[in-house]
C-alpha cells in the first residue's frame, strides 16, 4: 500500500487509493454501492457507491484477493518481516471499512463523491497515510536498532494505540459529522492554514478562481504526506534486503511501483478538479491498484520461498518441531539483522518529511492557479503526469539496481532449468515452429485486448468506444490496451510456456502439415 506510501491517493476511488494499498477499495465501493442509489449524472457516475459494476469497481474488487495473498505470504515467521511494518500493511485494511460509512455519507446526504466532499476526503486518506508511516517506522526501525531484535520496539504499542486513534476519531466524524452542520464543502480539519480568498486573489501570479470542490490544505497534506511516504517506504524496503542479507526485499520495491502510480493517478485526478471527462483516471488508478497488489503479492512469495516457505505451511494441523523442514525455518528466523548507523534521527525524518509535505501542498493547490491546464481538462497531459512520474522513479531504481549489482532490472523466473526460468532460446529450440507460436500468441492477444476494452468502456459510460473522434474514448481505451500489455509483460514466463505447448501443435498442423518436421 499506494505514492509514499504507495500512496496512494484521491479521486473517489482514486483518492483513497494512494499508492499502497489502494486495491482494496473495492469493498468500499460494493457496501456504498448496496447502500444508497443515486441519479445517473456524470457527477454521481465518480462516487464509490457508483464503481461496484463499472470497471473501476471490477478492478478494485479483483484487488483484494492478492493482497490477502500479500499479506499472508509477508507475514511468513522466516522472512523477519518487522511487526510493527507489518501491521502497517494490515492497517490498510481498516482503511478500506472505513471508507464505506464516508462514501455512504457523501452519496446518500450530498449527493456528490467523495472526493468533492473534503472533510471526510481528508479523514479517510488520513488512515492511509497513517498506514504508511507504520511501514516507515517498523522497518526503519529494524535497519537502525542494534537491541531491535533482543528487547523489541523501541516505540512499543504506542504507534498502534495512536492508529487506533485516528481511526477512532474519522468513526465519530462519520457519525456526527453531518449532525453537527458539515457541509459537502466543508474543509477538512476546518481548513487549517487554507489562505483567505482575498489574499489568494491578490497574489500577483493568480489568473484563476478556486473551484469549489478544490481540495483544502489539509487535505493536500495528507495526499502528499502520502505519495512521499510511499517513496520512503520504497527506498527503506530496497535498503531492508542488506538488513536481511536477501536480495528478493528489492523486488518488492519493485511491486510497489504500480501502487506508486496508483497514487500518482489519485493526484492528479484532484489537480484537475476531479472532472468527470478524465474519468479515465479512475478506470486507470483502479488498474494500477490491481496490477500493484499482484506484483506486490508476487514479491512477497518469492520473498517467502526464499526463506522455506512450502505448500507444507498451508497444512493447518500442527507440524513436527523436528521436521528438517521446520528446523531450518526456525534458524533462518533466528539470524540477526545487519544493522546499519543512520545519521539521521527520527525528528530530522519527521521535520523533513513535514516540510517537504507543507511547502508541496501550498505550491500544488495555489500555484496551479497561475495556469491554464488544470482547468484545461486534457487528457494527454494527465496522462503524461500519470505515466512520467512513476517511470522516473522506476528509472531511479533501474539505476540503482545497476550500480549495486550490475543488474537494473530482471523479471521473476518460474520454471526453466536451474532456476533461470524461461527465455526465447526455449522457443526457438523448436525452430521455425516455435518462433510461429510465439507469433501465434501475441497476436490472440492484441486480437482479444481491443474488444476487452471497448466492452470495459461501454460497461463504464454507456456507449460505445469511437476512437476516431472522441480523444477520450481514445485515451481511455490505450491506456486499458496499455495496461493490458504490461499484464502480459509481466507474465512474459507464462506467455512464453504458452508458445511452447503450442509449438508441437504448430509443428505438426501448419508448418509441417503434409511433410517432415522442421526440427532437427
Amino acid at each position: 500500500m499506494k505514492s509514499a506510501l504507495v500512496a496512494p491517493n484521491n479521486m473517489i476511488p482514486a483518492e483513497l487509493v494512494t499508492e499502497v494499498p489502494a486495491a482494496l477499495l473495492s469493498a468500499a465501493d460494493v457496501a456504498t454501492a448496496t447502500a444508497t442509489t443515486a441519479a445517473s449524472s456524470s457527477t454521481n457516475l465518480l462516487s464509490f457507491s457508483d464503481q461496484g459494476q463499472n470497471l473501476a469497481g471490477i478492478f478494485f474488487q479483483a484487488s483484494l484477493l492478492p493482497y490477502l495473498g500479500f499479506l499472508y505470504f509477508l507475514s511468513f515467521r522466516a522472512n523477519r518481516t518487522p511487526n510493527l511494518g507489518n501491521f502497517g500493511w494490515q492497517y490498510l485494511l481498516l482503511f478500506v471499512l472505513g471508507t464505506i460509512p464516508s462514501g455512504i455519507i457523501t452519496k446518500s446526504v450530498y449527493g456528490q463523491s467523495l472526493a468533492n466532499t473534503d472533510w471526510l476526503h481528508g479523514g479517510a486518506e488520513a488512515l492511509l497515510t497513517m498506514t504508511n508511516i507504520l511501514i516507515v517506522l517498523g522497518f526503519r526501525e529494524a535497519m537502525t536498532n542494534p537491541s531491535f531484535q533482543e528487547s523489541g520496539s523501541k516505540y512499543g504499542n504506542t504507534p498502534k494505540f495512536i492508529a487506533g486513534g485516528i481511526a477512532l476519531a474519522f468513526a465519530v466524524a462519520c457519525a456526527l459529522g453531518t449532525k453537527i452542520g458539515f457541509e459537502g464543502h466543508s474543509a477538512f480539519l476546518f481548513g487549517i492554514g487554507n489562505l483567505p480568498a482575498d489574499t489568494v486573489t491578490s497574489l500577483p501570479f493568480v489568473m484563476h478562481s478556486e473551484p469549489d470542490n478544490a481540495l483544502s490544505i489539509p487535505t493536500w497534506a495528507i495526499h502528499c504526506s502520502s505519495v512521499i511516504e510511499f517513496l520512503f517506504a520504497m527506498d527503506i524496503t530496497w535498503k531492508f534486503a542488506e538488513t536481511t542479507g536477501n536480495e528478493k526485499w528489492k523486488g518488492l520495491t519493485w511491486g510497489m511501483l504500480p501502487l506508486h502510480a496508483s497514487g500518482i493517478c489519485a493526484c492528479t485526478y484532484h489537480f484537475f478538479y476531479n472532472p468527470s471527462s478524465l474519468q479515465f483516471l479512475v478506470e486507470l488508478q483502479a488498474f494500477f491498484t490491481l496490477l500493484g497488489n499482484i506484483t506486490v503479492a508476487i514479491a512477497a512469495y518469492r520473498i517467502a520461498a526464499s526463506n522455506g516457505w512450502s505448500f507444507r505451511e498451508l497444512n493447518p494441523f500442527p507440524k513436527s518441531e523436528a521436521s528438517p523442514e521446520g528446523i531450518a525455518i526456525d534458524e533462518a528466523m533466528a539470524l540477526p539483522y545487519n544493522v546499519v548507523e543512520t545519521s539521521e534521527s527520527e525528528l530530522q525524518l519527521a521535520a523533513k518529511l513535514a516540510a517537504l509535505t507543507i511547502v508541496s501542498s501550498y505550491i500544488i493547490k495555489y500555484g496551479e492557479l497561475a495556469f491554464d491546464l488544470p482547468f484545461s481538462e486534457n487528457g494527454i497531459a494527465a496522462g503524461a503526469i500519470v505515466f512520467g512520474i512513476p517511470a522516473i522513479t522506476g528509472f531511479l531504481y533501474y539505476n540503482r539496481g545497476k550500480e549495486e549489482s550490475g543488474e537494473g532490472f530482471s523479471l521473476p523466473s518460474f520454471g526453466g532449468k536451474d532456476g533461470e526460468g524461461l527465455s526465447m532460446a526455449d522457443v526457438k529450440k523448436f525452430g521455425v515452429s516455435g518462433t510461429v507460436a510465439y507469433v501465434l500468441t501475441e497476436l490472440a492477444f492484441w486480437a482479444v485486448a481491443f474488444p476487452v476494452a471497448s466492452t470495459a468502456l461501454y460497461q463504464t459510460t454507456g456507449h460505445w468506444p469511437d476512437v476516431f473522434n472522441d480523444n477520450g474514448d481514445r485515451a481511455a481505451v490505450l491506456a486499458f490496451i496499455f495496461g493490458a500489455a504490461n499484464i502480459a509483460r509481466l507474465l512474459v514466463p507464462l506467455r512464453l510456456g504458452a508458445a511452447l505447448a503450442l509449438a508441437p501443435w504448430v509443428d505438426t498442423n501448419i508448418i509441417n502439415r503434409g511433410g517432415a518436421s522442421d526440427q532437427e
